[in-house]
């Protein structure tokens, strides 16, 4: 892109994402100094557009970040006053007493949320503070100083070509330079991958470790919802050789959140994640809460579960990795918004010390240090051998393994397991196809289960189809060549959307992009047996638009 100029605009600091660690970083900068010029920017069409957590919101990091939230109208409506904890059996359930549970599993005091509305709201304080806010405004390149640190991103490139050339309406997008770069761009971000592998940041962290998470929001009958209820269940359908688990959060208006998250080590390339969430809501426990009601919103997203021991180095030269960039959820609580607002806070909080002292563009090694040591490492130290716990003794294996361990270190402050590692990434678990039977999933009935396709209108995905496809597969003919033969090619049932099929054209198998599907879950780039697919950033405002999630 040589030929075309763009215009560049100079910053303290550039915040890539609107999520709840780059909204965080963005406030407390301004916290510290009204004077420091910040800007946020957001791949979304509106801050919230790409929001989707469960949410049960452990308040601990919006405190410390806005101690009077509550007077300023942040949108933590609902308590929790109930919380479960069931195994599943396919007709029945053993509810697991909650005198059982490590203190940590608790959720009292915590509340039922729409983190895409706590995101919409904490925009609002950040505005009212001075902080920049671009929505609609992918960020697709990094750009580099003299030094090799980071100096700044491109955002803002629109018009291209799906081969990649510039169309008639073509946009170059401009530059934003900071002192410091955050990005927060949650899970498996496009330029968080690149900056972790340039300078080398995993090299004394284990691999990362990740699950795919599916969501619907639903309306149930005033007789069926219980304002405040949380509960999550493991089991069936998925049985007790892989592991993951189901999340009901009934919140205000009738709404019930209902959600199930598939561990993505799994070694069967048959398992349909989708359909067994499908299958899931034919439990008679979940059924009965759903039924007479209607599914209104549905999402899915990658959550990491490596927890504190795939941490790579959080800053590098020139700009830190926030919350989910860096993989920072509590599996056993799933719990991640806390640990990425601390993150944003810590980030802020180093950065505005490094400029204070007529610093730039250095490691922010103080706030590796303030992640590792602050509350985020403390949240995850006590969890960290939860999720390989689970890979290696299956689910109840974990559950009570994992139990005691936690019961242990809060006990007596340490583990007798030590730090177990992780082993093989998730694309290196998939196993060959011969070694596994084909799954035979129930149709969905359109009442309480759904194809995939119909649900994804749910999720208000719109891709502009004259532009590059953003799923870029390293070697084309690889999906047909190897991972069909070899996998039953797992891309046609590992993406919660439709992306990718195959179809037979003249005779002869063809692997077919539906890019435009796309919920921006990056569940292809992680698990791909192959590691064939790439996802970037697609041009900005494209994507889901989740309302409430």
């Amino acid at each position: 892109m040589a030929e075309f100029e763009r215009e560049s605009m100079e910053f303290d600091v550039v915040i890539v994402g609107a999520g709840p660690a780059g909204l965080s970083a963005a406030i407390r900068l301004k916290q510290l100094d009204a004077d420091l010029n910040v800007v946020v920017l957001e791949k979304g069409s509106e801050v919230g557009a790409h929001i989707l957590s469960g949410a049960v919101l452990d308040p601990s990091g919006l405190d410390r970040l806005i101690p009077d939230w509550k007077d300023k109208g942040a949108p933590l409506n609902t308590k929790v006053k109930e919380d479960n904890f069931y195994v599943l059996g396919e007709a029945g359930q053993i509810r697991l007493p909650n005198f059982i549970m490590p203190p940590l599993m608790n959720n009292h005091g915590n509340y039922i949320v729409s983190m895409g509305n706590v995101c919409r709201w904490m925009a609002e304080q950040a505005e009212g503070m001075g902080v920049e806010i671009f929505p609609g405004m992918a960020c697709s390149e990094l750009v580099f100083g003299e030094g090799g640190e980071v100096k700044g991103v491109v955002a803002g490139e629109f018009g291209k070509n799906p081969d990649g050339t510039p169309g008639d309406g073509y946009e170059p997008g401009m530059e934003l330079y900071g002192k410091y770069v955050f990005l927060s761009e949650g899970v498996r971000g496009s330029l968080s991958k690149e900056v972790i592998a340039k300078y080398n940041l995993d090299a004394d962290s284990d691999v990362p470790k990740f699950g795919i998470g599916m969501k619907e929001i639903w309306e149930v009958k005033p007789e069926n919802h219980n304002e405040g209820e949380v509960t999550h269940s493991m089991g069936w359908p998925l049985g007790f050789k892989q592991s993951g688990g189901s999340f009901m959060y009934h919140l205000e208006n009738n709404q019930v959140y209902v959600g199930y998250i598939i561990d993505l080590n799994y070694k069967n390339p048959h398992l349909f994640p989708y359909m067994e969430f499908q299958r899931f809501k034919h439990h008679p426990r979940i059924a009965k809460v759903l039924k007479g009601g209607k599914r209104v919103a549905y999402g899915a997203r990658a959550v990491t579960k490596g927890g504190l021991q795939s941490i790579p180095q959080s800053a590098f030269p020139g700009g830190a990795l926030l919350g989910c960039s860096v993989g920072l959820v509590n599996l056993p609580r799933i719990k991640g918004n806390h640990n990425a607002m601390h993150s944003g806070i810590a980030a802020a909080e180093a950065a505005h010390a490094a400029m204070a002292a007529g610093r730039s563009g250095d490691v922010l090694s103080d706030y590796d240090t303030a992640l590792r040591d602050g509350p985020v490492g403390k949240d995850l130290k006590k969890v960290r051998n939860v999720a390989p716990l689970n890979a290696k003794y299956g689910p109840l294996g974990g559950l009570v393994l994992g139990g005691f361990d936690m019961w242990f270190q809060t006990i007596f402050g340490a583990s007798l397991f030590g730090t177990i590692a992780h082993g093989k990434t998730d694309a290196q678990s998939t196993e060959e196809a011969a070694k596994h039977k084909p799954i035979d999933y129930p149709k969905p009935d359109g009442t309480l289960s759904f194809d995939r396709l119909t649900n994804v209108s749910f999720a208000m995905t719109n891709h502009e189809e004259q532009q590059p496809c953003h799923l870029q597969l390293a070697d084309p003919a690889l999906p047909i060549s190897v991972n069909l033969p070899k996998f039953a090619e797992p891309a046609q049932r590992y993406c919660p959307a439709g992306v990718y099929e195959i179809v037979e054209k003249d005779g002869k198998p063809e692997f077919v992009v539906n890019f435009q599907n796309c919920v921006h879950c990056k569940t292809c780039d992680i698990k791909d047996p192959s590691q064939n697919i790439n996802w970037v950033t697609p041009q900005g405002g494209d994507g889901p638009n989740y309302p409430n999630m």
